[in-house]
């Protein structure tokens, strides 16, 4: 899991000292409008991966995903750390399932 902590490291360096040519730079050059609509890009690409089956497309989208949110995350200023403790809370949650969400209607 430091992977997860090198790679959110090296985005806030991106963020604090953009780089010529870098793609984390120009997203946060960009602002917070163009990071949530690659997060949305990602978000669906995980998604159709996730229907068609394609473990190789699932693994290799949700690695984009997941880099895109960490841009957010560092865009929004929050540490790594804030996530980890979340997590972390929720591990040690077991019984709370409340039951499936009603169903929504297309208008």
């Amino acid at each position: 899991m430091e992977v997860f902590k090198e790679l959110y490291n090296t985005i806030l360096e991106r963020k604090a000292d953009p780089q010529e040519g870098s793609y984390t730079s120009y997203l946060f050059k960009e602002g917070k409008e163009k990071i949530l609509k690659k997060l949305g890009e990602e978000s669906t690409e995980v998604v159709i991966a996730g229907m068609k089956g394609s473990k190789d497309e699932i693994v290799a989208e949700t690695g984009d995903l997941l880099y895109h949110l960490m841009v957010l995350l560092a865009e929004e200023g929050i540490p790594w750390e804030d996530i980890v403790q979340e997590m972390e809370v929720r591990r040690q949650k077991t019984g709370n399932f409340k039951g499936e969400r009603r169903e929504i209607k297309n208008y």
